[in-house]
This record gives structure tokens, C-alpha cells and sequence, in this order.
């Protein structure tokens, strides 16, 4: 076979093309096995755990393996001390994490249920997400968090780029790869472009190589000027008119070297305008054993500054932060001496100490001393000896303390106690704490201070609260009114001394009167002194047209129960036009009084019926009196038309539970209407009287909506029979409730017999609501129920039952012939009677409905059944037999 040169050199890159993806391949499944040992290692080891050098970050990747492998944070806590992690590292894990579940906003999780994600035990990923956001120092640990400069290099809001629109330094050193603008102007003008080369020089057309490398930018212009004054003649002398400018183009890269405990050590590419603090961010700062005060900075070989970040963040120096050139090296040694601040001062943490640093010295990077901080002693702990000791360092010694590697400085709080402070609560108009004048504050001179008692101060006594010297409390009564009109002895007050004055309303219950019947707001009212019945009725909104102004109760509660009464009832007249009358004025009322309002007895609302079919005046009428019957409404309708069925006439009557509309419900009904017969936008212009009236109906409309909403929420709360009503098994019965608790009833009547003789027992009393149907002349008779065709026929007088059901084509096999009966048309029913086997049908007219009915199922007897029946009646002969014999 004969290969091509495309053939033999396609071959080999085939070849290399699959043994890359079969590596690939391998590397891929080498990664996800690592990784998933890495997950296992990390819950197999949890025991050993540090939780404080754990950041955020971690303990969210931790978080996030144990719901991997299905495990709740619970379940992890548990994990964690099965596996013998320590209860104190177990209750730091458990505290991180709800610190962590609590840094999620509320508004975050309302998101998250939202979108329909759930995680078991925790916050979800995309709440994590949201920590982030508001955290700029989430990866880092709380060891890292408290080392004073740490977080300057791990802010992610902080970029320490530097700036490349600056004028050119002049003390800027020149490299290789430097892009330098010349021009010249005055008498002569030109521009040159020219680019550093590796050694340092640039060409100058018709000049040649003039050395600038490692020279300033103005050493470096000086060689040029000189070089070219060879050209241009008006550069030099003492009177010069040609001037040149030289300045960076393109800024060139150099090469860093970030050595020493940092986070991320290496060389780094920067900018040749870069300082050491732009090396320092670039290699993520120093690490936790890094130096902040004692950084190096090497210039071939030699070391050319020490930079201290300490400097830079408390007083903003930053002198040392030199300008870095090609092949710099930067040193970041372990730290020496760190020490820790606890307690209330303004920054706390850890913080670096130089060998010739004192107690004082520290403090300016701690910002000072809280203002809860005391002052005048510090406690130092420190290791000494392998032993840790006790150093208590009084503030004269600030200034000569010397500080050492480990030393826990702890700065205590103030004592929570005056020393000069009295308090006054209760009836005074200005309560609180005081200043105390030794020895020379009284009890009055402090009321004085206070601006004097309220009026419903209660003088007859008052209490002063001490504190003993051993903190014990001790209670003083006074007599205030004494020390106030100056009968009794002024008492002289010591410090941490409360008064106590209560209030007259502090001592008693709150007097209240109430008001029911018929009145326009019933309810309960605050009580005055010297207050009628007259000033309640006008409180609660006057009395209903319904009311009376006699016979009104008044009940009173029965202080001496030994006599047996329950209460004192008083009866009082008032003036109908609210006057106030001698018997209402010599009866005030006292506190909880009960006031009833009795309803007039000859005050009647009016009373709705209607009528409705064949009448001469079909619709409403009010009932006349109490005795009015049937009879007499029909007269007063005009009687019966010609076409009426008299015969077929029904009365639809209310229930006991009917639920119509209540007075309160009539009366809002009526304001409703007269609002809106009253509403200037749908109406003609109104005077002022009617704007008047306008604006009251909408007042109590709108406080009735209220009182309406309030009673619907209370409502709700109720569960639906609750009461008594649960323990009637009528009511538990579906099908009986229909029936029982229907809000009407058809009454059957034979209005024809009402008519020929009014007054007699069938001409029944109306009563509200009642309503009165008169049909026209019917001419139908209809069949329901159990027969074969359910048909509507014509009557016909001639025809019985029989006939009418042979019409509906008889009667169906489950009929029961012996219960069919007959609705007449005015309501009324008969049934079919018996008599000696022969069922006697009821008779038929105009207008009335034949109902058969079913016949109720009946289970039959199975083969068991009757075996059992005939063992039961066999042991039954047997036993008569015996007893027979």
C-alpha cells in the first residue's frame, strides 16, 4: 500500500488527536474521583476542625457536602461529636452557622419560597449568594477578620491599582522598553519618538545612541539637551530659544518578586509605575503569620526601604511606599510580637508591637478607649516561664509598660452604678432620674425639681424604695401631704434613692356606667361624677322613636351581699324633651350603674304583607291592627277578580327561623336611602340643611361599616355550633335540619270558605311577612312519582285518580299503591285510605298534584338467614314439647 505525504503526516496528528482525548478523559475522571475523596475526607475528618479558621466560604463548602450526602445541620452537629469533636468546637460550629443562617435578610427568603427551592436544614445557594454580596471579607476566617491591616488587602471594594494618567515624575527611572516623547519648540520645533532598547539607550536622528537607562527622567533630559545641542544651537548659552520636553509614552511592565508570608507569593508583572503597596494587594497581602510593620523591600541585592502598613493606616503616611523597579524583591517576614486587644475600645483585635513599643503606643491603632471603657487599670495576660501570669497595669505605667509576643491585653467596662442619682416615678409631670446634691435633696425639693405633681396625684401616701449599702432593697412609706403642706418633717434623700407617687386611677378600678335598650348607641360609657340618666341618654346618642321616657331601671350594685339582693333597682321618669327635671337631678348616678330603656308599649313598626295573583290591587299592604284577618286585607285589595281560583289560594308563612332583617339592619337600610336621595353628584343641588343631613347620615354610615367589620372578625373566629345546639341530635341530622329550620311554610287555606264567612276559624290573623298567592281558575291535574309516563293532564270533574294514573300509563312495580296521595292546589294533601282491602283514592280538583311514591327496600332473607330461622323455631318446638309434657 502506498501513503501519501498528507497520509504520512495526517497519521501521527490523528494519532496525538485521540491520545489527547483519551487523556482528557482520563484527567476528567481522575478530578471527579479526587473530589469526591476530598468531600469524604472532609466530613470524615470534622472532628478535627478548628471552627475559627474556618471563613465563611468554607463553612458554606462544608454546609454544602453534608447536604450532599443528605445530612441536616443537626444531623452535621451530631456527626461532628459522634466522630469526637469537642463540645466547645461543636457549639462554636453550631453558633457559626446559625450566624451564618441569620445573615440571610428576610427579604432573601421570602425569594427563595417563592421560587419553589428548598434545601433541608439550611439557607439555599442562592441565599449564600446574597452573604456574599453584602460581605466583602466573606472568605476570610475570624482569626483573619480580627489581625489589625488584614482585611485592608482582601477588600474587594479596595483596588490599589495604580493611576496611569499621571504627569511623568520626574524622579521616574528610565528602563528598557520605555516609549519617551521628545519635543521640541521655540525657534526650532520638532517631536521624537523614541524607544528604550536593552541597553539602556535611544537613537536621537542625526545625533546617535545617547545612554538613558537606570537615569531619571531629568537626568535623562539633561543628557539629551546636551546631545542635542549639537543641532539645534538655541538649546544652549544664557540666553536660550529653543527648549525641549521629555515625557513617558507607553509605560513599560516590570517584574516583582513577592517573597515571605504572604497569601499568594510569587513574581508579578506591574506596571513600572506600581508602588510596594500595589505589590502587596497583587499577592493578596500578608498571610496570618505576616509581618504588617516590618516589610523589605530588596533593590539589587540590597535593602532600599522598610515599609510599615500600620503607619499608612493610622496616620495615613506613606513614605516608605517607594516606587518599584524591574526585578524588585519584596520580603514579608513572619511576625515577632502580636498581641490582643479585648474589651470596650474602638477597634478590637490583634495587633503587631515593635520591640520599642509601650502600652500607650498600642492604643493608637486600637482608635482609643469606648466610652465604656475603664480607664484606669488594664489587666495583661501573658505566657512567662511556660506558665501563663496576671499583670494588672495601672494607667500611670501606660507609657512604660513594655508589650510582648502573646500578651492578651483586657480593658474592662465601667460599673453600672451612680453616684449621684435619685429618681421620681409616677404622678409627677416630669418622672426620671435626677442628679443628687449631697446631703441637701429632699423629698419635696426633688418633686420640685420634678415640676410638681399631677392633678390626679395621690397625696395621702407615697413609698421611698432605698438601696441599703450591702444592695439590699428597703421600702419607706411617707406621708406626702404632710410633707407638702410642711406638717410633717421633710426627709432628706441618699443616693439611689426612687420615689414612688402613685396616681388616684393607679389605686382604683375604672368607673364606667352602661346603657341598653332602646337607645341609639347602647354599650358601655365612662363614668363622671354627677352624671343622670338624662347626660348618658345624650352620650349614647338620644333615645329611638320607640323609646319611652318612664319606667326607666336603673341597676345598682349591692355593696352588703348579708341582705340577699343581687342589686338595687331604682325606676326614674325623665322629661320626653330631655329637660332636666327635679327626680332626674336628685338621682346621679353612681360607678357601674346599669340603665335600661324600655320600649313604649304603644309603639308599633309597621307591619308587610303582600298580596299577590287575582286581586283587584295586587302588591303590599300594611297590617291595619292586630286582629286583621284574610278577609279584610282581600277587601281592602279590591276582592278576588273574575278570573281567580279561590279554591287554589296558599299563605307562604315565616318560620321561627326566619331570618329577616333586624331594626338595626332597617334602620341603616332607610339611611342608605336618604343618603343617596340626598347625593349632590347623582341628585339636584342641596341647601345646606340637606348638605347638613348629608354629611351626618355618612358619619354614622361609615362608623356603622366599622362596628360591622369588627363584628365579622370576631365571627370568624367562632367555630360554626358551638353551643348548646351541639349536643341536640336534631341538628346533627342533615335531612331533618332542611325541614326543621326552613325560614317558611306553605299554609294550606280555602280561601272560598274565608270569603263566604269572615271571622271564622279559617279566616286566620296576618302576621309580617306573611304572603298571600291567588291563582287564576287552574285546569290540570299532574302525576309525579312512581308511575311510568309523569304527565300534566286536563282535569276533568268526571275522571278519579284511577283514570288520571292510567293516563300517566299506570303505575310502575315499585309503586305503593296504598300511600299515593293528592296536593291540592292551596297546599293542603290527603292521602289514600284502606278499607277491607280496597284502597279508597282521594278525591281530585283543578290545580292538584297525584304523588306516588316508592316502596322502601327490603333486604331478603339468604340461605343463612333461613337456616338460622328454622334452627331458631326448632329449638323453640322443642322447648314447648318439653314443656307441654
Amino acid at each position: 500500500m502506498v501513503y501519501t505525504q498528507n497520509q504520512i503526516i495526517a497519521s501521527p496528528l490523528r494519532n496525538n488527536y485521540h491520545r489527547g482525548i483519551i487523556k482528557s478523559v482520563f484527567f476528567f475522571i481522575l478530578f471527579l474521583l479526587l473530589a469526591v475523596i476530598v468531600q469524604a475526607q472532609s466530613l470524615s475528618d470534622i472532628q478535627n476542625l478548628r471552627v475559627d479558621d474556618l471563613s465563611n466560604a468554607q463553612l458554606e463548602q462544608l454546609i454544602k457536602r453534608a447536604e450532599a450526602s443528605g445530612l441536616t445541620v443537626n444531623q452535621l452537629e451530631a456527626l461532628a461529636r459522634e466522630r469526637g469533636m469537642p463540645a466547645i468546637e461543636a457549639a462554636k460550629l453550631r453558633q457559626r452557622i446559625n450566624e451564618l443562617q441569620m445573615s440571610v435578610s428576610p427579604q432573601d427568603q421570602l425569594n427563595d419560597i417563592s421560587s419553589g427551592r428548598s434545601v433541608n436544614g439550611i439557607a439555599g445557594p442562592d441565599l449564600f449568594d446574597s452573604i456574599r454580596r453584602s460581605d466583602p471579607y466573606y472568605d476570610l476566617t475570624p482569626f483573619q477578620k480580627k489581625i489589625f491591616g488584614y482585611k485592608l488587602f482582601h477588600n474587594r471594594e479596595l483596588d490599589f491599582s495604580p493611576s496611569l494618567n499621571l504627569p511623568t515624575p520626574q524622579s521616574y527611572v528610565i528602563g528598557s522598553g520605555d516609549q519617551l516623547l521628545l519635543d521640541v519648540y521655540g525657534a526650532s520645533q520638532q517631536s521624537f519618538d523614541l524607544n528604550v532598547n536593552p541597553e539602556g539607550r535611544v537613537f536621537l536622528p542625526n545625533v546617535g545612541p545617547v545612554q538613558v537607562g537606570g537615569s531619571t527622567i531629568e537626568a535623562a533630559t539633561a543628557r539629551i539637551k546636551s546631545a542635542l545641542g549639537r543641532i539645534y544651537s538655541g538649546l544652549n548659552g544664557s540666553n536660550p530659544n529653543t527648549f525641549i520636553q521629555l515625557r513617558l509614552g507607553n509605560i513599560r511592565s516590570i517584574k516583582v518578586s513577592m517573597v515571605g508570608e504572604l497569601t499568594k507569593p510569587g513574581t508579578y508583572t506591574l506596571p513600572s509605575f506600581a508602588t510596594v503597596f500595589n505589590g502587596l494587594y497583587a499577592a493578596g497581602g500578608p498571610n496570618e503569620n505576616g509581618a504588617f510593620r516590618n516589610i523589605q523591600v530588596y533593590r539589587d541585592s540590597r535593602l532600599v526601604a522598610t515599609v510599615d502598613i500600620y503607619e499608612f493606616l493610622s496616620k495615613g503616611d506613606q513614605s516608605s511606599n517607594i516606587t518599584l523597579q524591574d526585578n524588585d524583591v519584596i520580603l514579608v517576614p513572619a511576625v515577632q510580637a502580636r498581641v490582643e486587644v479585648i474589651g470596650p475600645v474602638r477597634r478590637e483585635g490583634f495587633f503587631e508591637v515593635k520591640s520599642d513599643e509601650h502600652l500607650n503606643d498600642i492604643y493608637v491603632y486600637t482608635g482609643g478607649f469606648g466610652s465604656l471603657a475603664y480607664r484606669d487599670r488594664v489587666t495583661v495576660r501573658r505566657i512567662e516561664n511556660n506558665q501563663r501570669k496576671v499583670i494588672d497595669v495601672p494607667s500611670d505605667q501606660f507609657q512604660s509598660f513594655s508589650l510582648e509576643d502573646g500578651d492578651e491585653i483586657l480593658v474592662g467596662e465601667a460599673l453600672e452604678r451612680f453616684v449621684n442619682r435619685v429618681q421620681v416615678t409616677g404622678s409627677v409631670n416630669r418622672p426620671g432620674e435626677y442628679s443628687f446634691e449631697n446631703g441637701t435633696l429632699t423629698v419635696k425639693g426633688l418633686i420640685e425639681k420634678a415640676q410638681g405633681l399631677k392633678p390626679e396625684a395621690f397625696v395621702n401616701r407615697a413609698t421611698l424604695y432605698r438601696t441599703s449599702s450591702d444592695l439590699t432593697l428597703a421600702a419607706e412609706s411617707l406621708d406626702l401631704k404632710g410633707i407638702l403642706d410642711g406638717t410633717e418633717e421633710d426627709l432628706k434623700l441618699e443616693n439611689e434613692d426612687l420615689l414612688f407617687i402613685p396616681s388616684r386611677y393607679d389605686i382604683q378600678e375604672e368607673y364606667y356606667v352602661k346603657i341598653s335598650g332602646e337607645i341609639n348607641s347602647p354599650g358601655t360609657y365612662p363614668y363622671a361624677s354627677n352624671m343622670t340618666v338624662g347626660d348618658l341618654i345624650l352620650r349614647s346618642g338620644g333615645l329611638l322613636q320607640s323609646a319611652t321616657n318612664s319606667s326607666i331601671e336603673i341597676a345598682r350594685r349591692v355593696r352588703d351581699a348579708s341582705s340577699g339582693k343581687i342589686a338595687e333597682i331604682k325606676t326614674l321618669t325623665i322629661d320626653p324633651n330631655l329637660e332636666l327635671s327635679p327626680e332626674e337631678k336628685n338621682e346621679p348616678l353612681q360607678p357601674f350603674d346599669h340603665i335600661f330603656i324600655r320600649r313604649s308599649p304603644g309603639f308599633e313598626r309597621e307591619q308587610i304583607i303582600s298580596i299577590q295573583g287575582e286581586v283587584v290591587y295586587p302588591g303590599q299592604f300594611a297590617i291595619a291592627s292586630a286582629n286583621e284577618r284574610i278577609s279584610d286585607v282581600i277587601k281592602r285589595a279590591g276582592g278576588l277578580t273574575q278570573f281567580a281560583y279561590p279554591k287554589g289560594a296558599t299563605l307562604v308563612r315565616r318560620t321561627v327561623y326566619f331570618k329577616g332583617p333586624t331594626d338595626e339592619e332597617l334602620k341603616e337600610a332607610s339611611l342608605r336611602e336618604i343618603k343617596e336621595n340626598l347625593n349632590p353628584e347623582t341628585n339636584r343641588n342641596i341647601n345646606e340643611a340637606e348638605e347638613l343631613l348629608y354629611e351626618r347620615i355618612d358619619q354614622k354610615l361609615t362608623q356603622k361599616e366599622q362596628e360591622k367589620l369588627i363584628e365579622e372578625r370576631e365571627q370568624e373566629r367562632m367555630k360554626l355550633f358551638e353551643s348548646s345546639y351541639m349536643n341536640d341530635t336534631l341538628f346533627r341530622d342533615s335531612t331533618l335540619n332542611k325541614a326543621r329550620i326552613k325560614e317558611q311554610d306553605l299554609v294550606g287555606i280555602d280561601l272560598e270558605k274565608i270569603m263566604k264567612n269572615p271571622g271564622s276559624d279559617d279566616d286566620l290573623f296576618l302576621l309580617e311577612g306573611d304572603v298571600i298567592q291567588i291563582p287564576k281558575q287552574l285546569q290540570t291535574v299532574r302525576m309525579v312519582g312512581e308511575v311510568l309516563l309523569p304527565t300534566t293532564s286536563r282535569f276533568d270533574k268526571k275522571n278519579s285518580l284511577k283514570n288520571y294514573i292510567s293516563k300517566a300509563g299506570g303505575f310502575t312495580e315499585d309503586a305503593r299503591k296504598s300511600k299515593t296521595y293528592v296536593v291540592y292546589a292551596n297546599g293542603d294533601a290527603k292521602r289514600t285510605h284502606n278499607y277491607l282491602g280496597f284502597n279508597i283514592y282521594p278525591e281530585l280538583e283543578p290545580g292538584a298534584e297525584i304523588v306516588v311514591p316508592k316502596k322502601p327496600r327490603r333486604n331478603r332473607l339468604s340461605a343463612a338467614g333461613w337456616i338460622g330461622l328454622a334452627s331458631s323455631l326448632a329449638t323453640l318446638g322443642i322447648l314447648l314439647d318439653r314443656l307441654l309434657q
